[in-house]
């Protein structure tokens, strides 16, 4: 019976977690949301509009954007797309007259590049395969392509809905749940007078979990203050430091990829910054090895108002990051009163609970976060009224709870290392100045 238990509560611990992890307390509802919309049937399938909305807060798809993955249930194949393309066209040997676009069990499907010509273009489509986050952008949140499907169903019975999606945003991380058929799709006319239906709907429902994306945290915090001359740094290889080791030799040259020394001739030299098509980051030497730093700087102190200071650092000679995003969990930003410099949007994921902000950059001013180097940041100033009942800058009160850049979560410092008040010095302090004077007094008693 006790083994029957543990068996069971294993099982239950199992499905918790794998359902946890996928959870974001800052965004509960944020997802990728895929819906499949057949417009018209054709002599030997159908003809669907895919269609991609990010509905995350304050997580996007950067460049190289997106790539849409699927198993088809039978032998379908892709005729024609418009507005995205399919990596690789397969062995569509068989056919003797039109040759499919792509004839793969599992094609794999790509965004196309801005600019292409407009019989190849539709409504949402060509952005590279960037998506913006729903919070900074709705527009830009929302992606599309037209797909024609051979050799498949040519009724809602007998259509088969493809299965094991997959979605690169651009790398790992998103998880896709099976495909679900759902009331069709409700359009209008442009006078409103009239509508139509899809003439069937499924959507595919796609979550984020950032130990899926990567190992270690892709960003660090670091804290100051005015009242304390301590700089709390970012955690000693707080995103892991064997994996960008530097190699350079005594004469100065790297010979290796892993990182390089801010004031190395190499940081200089043409092509650094050139991306890799493997996505290999090439960092600066740092003691965090963290492709992003964010420092909060507590700045003044007035009688009804305090002053924080952000700044973002780019430690990536090969990344830049347009359109970023940066989340703070902090209970004074329910009191925010101005944001220099930067634009600002509270996020209320539980309704009445106002301490979770989103800071992003002015449009074609900050808000490309260029590659490491003397352009490799941006700052801001955040202006906030005190609340007499809550305001402290006692116990490391004034600095966030939790920090967010692009969506993933970033590596705090230790609640102990955190600058303290002058007149509140840390326990251990203390403790330690108690025994040192024990210790004398017994000294002198036994002298």
């Amino acid at each position: 019976m006790e083994h029957r238990n543990s068996v069971l509560l294993a099982l239950i611990l199992v499905v918790t977690c794998s359902v946890a992890v996928a959870y974001d307390p800052l965004d509960p509802r944020g997802n990728i949301t895929l819906k499949w919309d057949i417009q018209s049937w054709t002599p030997d399938g159908y003809v669907a509009m895919v269609t991609m909305n990010n509905y995350q807060q304050y997580r996007q798809i950067m460049a190289p954007g997106w790539t849409l993955g699927w198993s088809w249930a039978k032998k379908e194949v892709i005729w024609s797309i418009v507005g995205a393309q399919a990596t690789e066209q397969g062995d569509c040997s068989k056919f003797k007259g039109g040759i499919p676009h792509c004839c793969k069990h599992t094609p794999s499907v790509v965004d196309l590049l801005p600019g292409v010509p407009y019989n190849q273009q539709i409504a949402n489509c060509c952005r590279g395969g960037v998506v913006s986050a729903y919070g900074q952008d709705p527009a830009g949140s929302v992606a599309a392509f037209q797909v024609s499907v051979g050799l498949a169903g040519t009724t809602n019975k007998t259509v088969k809905l493809p299965k094991n999606f997959t979605l690169m945003g651009p790398g790992l991380g998103y998880t896709c749940g099976p495909a679900t058929i759902v009331p069709s799709t409700v359009y209008w006319s442009a006078d409103h007078r009239r509508k139509t239906q899809a003439l069937m709907t499924w959507t595919v429902t796609c979550t984020y979990t950032q130990q899926l994306a990567s190992r270690y945290p892709t960003c660090c915090v670091s804290f100051s203050s005015f009242y304390n001359s301590t700089i709390v740094p970012c955690a000693r290889c707080a995103c892991g430091c064997g994996a960008h080791r530097s190699t350079e030799g005594r004469g100065g040259k790297s010979h290796s990829d892993g990182c390089i020394m801010g004031d190395s001739k190499r940081a200089l030299t043409p092509g650094v910054n050139t991306p890799k098509k493997d996505g290999a980051q090439l960092l600066q030497c740092t003691n965090h090895m963290c492709p992003i730093r964010v420092h909060w700087h507590v700045k003044l102190n007035y009688k009804d108002y305090w002053r924080a200071k952000i700044a973002v650092t780019n430690f990536n000679y090969r990344m830049n990051y347009t359109q970023w995003t940066l989340v703070a969990q902090h209970p004074n930003l329910n009191n925010v009163t101005e944001v220099f410099s930067f634009q600002y949007k509270p996020l209320l994921p539980y309704g009445n609970i106002n301490d979770t902000g989103m800071f992003y950059g002015m449009k074609l001013y900050n808000d490309l976060l260029m590659e490491a180097g003397p352009f490799g940041n941006v700052q801001s100033e955040v202006l906030m009224r005190k609340d007499d009942s809550t305001f402290t800058f006692g116990q490391g009160w004034a600095f966030p709870r939790k920090i967010y850049f692009n969506g993933d979560e970033c590596k705090m410092p230790p609640p102990d290392a955190y600058p303290y008040l002058p007149n509140s010095a840390p326990r251990f302090a203390v403790t330690s100045t108690v025994a040192a004077l024990a210790c004398l007094l017994v000294l002198l008693l036994l002298a």
